[in-house]
């Protein structure tokens, strides 16, 4: 069909958009239209005609005096675009407009004309390496300790506290809670006789935590809360059924969070290691193990981050809407593979539709970002795919005859999207090439930061020095009720980092 272009016009317009006005020869015309009327002679039943052998006018009486020039319109056009899309690099991002350029003639060329929005050819504002920040290879002892602290923190014991120790926010405490909707009515999933509450742990909403603090052993009381939108945990089975739940709650015991000593016998017996020395070792190994795995992909996104944030100019709506379409398909698909309701998947993330909808929005526009950015660097170095590139494609797609698939893609103007895929490939790999990388421990850098947040202990007054002279050491005791608590050292919480496994930070708590 190639051959029947007589000329192929592009002509940029505004706003991203092309107009093309393609022209086929008239020897191209006459042959598909002899091609046509024969094809209906034989595909229709004409009285007096053996098949196949019916003149024009009898087929233009029969089916009408325009059937034959339609569908030799239809068929021209249909398969001429998107020959001339790929042909030309044109990169639709939305449905072409077509203008009505009448029927084809015997005996003339036919011209046809369409507009189209096309993706940009959009720049950064610098083509210079890339610099990125990732963890080093191996695990450092920062990254060992971390993990130690993740294993203390998923085996902690509760010990009871004295009656004269309050709950605080982020405390823990045995209640005994009754639950009643706006009727009265018991709601047996939110009562208990007996429930140990973390707080801060997302069970309930922090309505109800606050209402606990500074509560002590024994005490009552009686409040109600609201029932918000995307609720919490546990008050999600209520959400719709009452605006708020009254709660009776009595602090049975307030309870203090004990973790293990990291010792040979501990290592041993809890966790199944030899020892400590075998226990960072294995982790080690596990952290070195997961970094190989997952260093090139970090490598990647941060690059591609760093290159987004240079480009210049908006992404087209249409752009972003299709790689939000692949996301939505993508993740559907995922679902089903799983199993799993779509309200289901909010109700685990705590995620309203709307708070999905625009992280999707915002993941898909990040997407076209990164897709634009990377089109400017392959055209910047020259990184193209060769005809041969794109065969090798085809090659090593494992397809039982690369060839005809390729024709097949060909044929229906989709080889551009093959070399548009294997030119970011060539860019991605170049700038990952180029990037400068500078090796950071990030475990020590969050153990260092959190250290600097830590606030210097105040100097005591005499009067509380005094006091605290004649107090026990820890007012967890229950010997002097007005004594100043002593404050534990802020634990080391685990940093989510990318070289814990999915679902690590979960099994730790």
């Amino acid at each position: 069909m190639e051959d029947g272009y007589v000329e192929t016009k592009v002509e940029a317009l505004q706003d991203n958009r092309v107009k093309v006005t393609v022209t086929v020869d008239a020897k191209e015309i006459d042959d598909r239209i002899k091609k046509t009327y024969k094809d209906f002679a034989y595909k229709y039943n004409f009285p007096g005609f053996r098949r196949g052998k019916a003149p024009r006018p009898v087929i233009d009486n029969a089916l009408g005096a325009e059937a034959v020039r339609a569908t030799v319109t239809d068929a021209v056009v249909n398969e001429t675009y998107p020959l001339v899309v790929d042909e030309n690099d044109l990169y639709p991002t939305g449905k072409p407009e077509f203008e009505d350029g009448g029927l084809v003639e015997s005996g003339k060329p036919y011209a046809f004309e369409f507009t189209l929005a096309v993706k940009p050819e959009l720049e950064l504002s610098s083509y210079d390496a890339v610099e990125v920040e990732l963890p080093a290879e191996g695990a450092s002892d920062a990254e060992i300790d971390e993990q130690v602290e993740s294993l203390r923190e998923h085996y902690y014991t509760f010990k009871d506290a004295s009656a004269a120790t309050k709950i605080k926010e982020g405390g823990f405490a045995e209640l005994a809670m009754k639950a009643a909707d706006d009727a009265g009515e018991a709601i047996e999933g939110l009562s208990s006789e007996s429930r140990i509450y973390g707080l801060g742990s997302g069970l309930f909403p922090e309505a109800f935590d606050q209402e606990l603090v500074g509560m002590k052993k024994g005490q009552g009381k009686s409040f109600s809360i609201d029932v918000p939108a995307g609720s919490s945990t546990l008050m999600a089975q209520v959400a719709g059924k009452t605006e708020k739940v009254a709660f009776e709650v009595e602090v049975k015991v307030v309870k203090t969070k004990e973790l293990p000593e990291v010792t040979d016998e501990w290592a041993k017996e809890t966790l199944g290691f030899e020892n400590v020395a075998d226990l960072r070792s294995r982790i080690a190994d596990s952290i070195a193990q997961q970094k190989s795995d997952i260093l090139p992909r970090m490598k990647e996104n941060a690059c591609l981050a760093v290159l987004a944030g240079r480009l210049e100019g908006e992404v087209p709506q249409g752009m972003a809407e299709d790689a939000e379409a692949s996301l939505l398909q993508d993740f559907f698909q995922q679902l089903q593979r799983q199993n799993m309701t779509f309200d289901t998947y909010l109700m685990q993330q705590n995620l309203t539709s709307e708070q999905f909808k625009e992280d999707v929005k915002q993941q898909a526009l990040d997407m076209a970002k990164q897709d634009l950015a990377l089109d400017a660097w392959a055209r910047h170095f020259g990184l193209a795919a060769t005809p041969a590139d794109v065969t090798a494609e085809f090659e090593k797609s494992g397809a039982e005859d690369p060839k005809a698939l390729e024709e097949d893609w060909r044929k229906n103007g989709q080889l551009h999207l093959i070399r548009q895929g294997i030119a970011r490939t060539n860019a991605m790999l170049d700038v990952m090439d180029k990037a400068k990388v500078t090796e950071v421990d990030l475990a020590a850098k969050d153990a260092d930061a959190k250290a600097e947040k830590k606030p210097a202990k105040k100097a005591a007054s005499k009067k509380g020095a005094k006091k605290d002279a004649e107090a026990p050491a820890d007012a967890a005791d229950g010997k002097d009720a007005d004594a100043p608590a002593k404050k534990a050292a802020p634990k080391k919480k685990a940093a989510k980092k990318a070289t814990d496994a999915p679902g690590e930070d979960a099994a730790a708590e």
